[in-house]
């Protein structure tokens, strides 16, 4: 999140997370599931991978989410 608020272009990095997070986004809270999207999408770095993997986490729990996660989960994915 805060390396895609910040604008910081670290593509290798953020593919190192991602890879890293995939496996593990069925631990993830709601709004983990959401801020991960969220910073994904609004960093540009492009993670099929990854955005499938929150997609099959969130939609069981979407009753989960505040309407600010569903928001930000909505754009990332119209987005990324």
């Amino acid at each position: 999140w805060a390396f895609a608020t910040a604008g910081v272009d670290a593509p290798r990095l953020l593919d190192a997370i991602a890879t890293a997070a995939q496996p593990r986004v069925w631990e993830f809270r709601p709004q983990e599931l959401a801020n991960a999207a969220w910073a994904f999408a609004k960093a540009g770095v492009d993670t099929p991978r990854l955005f499938d993997a929150i997609a099959l986490a969130a939609q069981p729990r979407l009753g989960e989410f505040s309407p600010q996660g569903v928001a930000n989960t909505a754009w990332a994915f119209a987005t990324a």
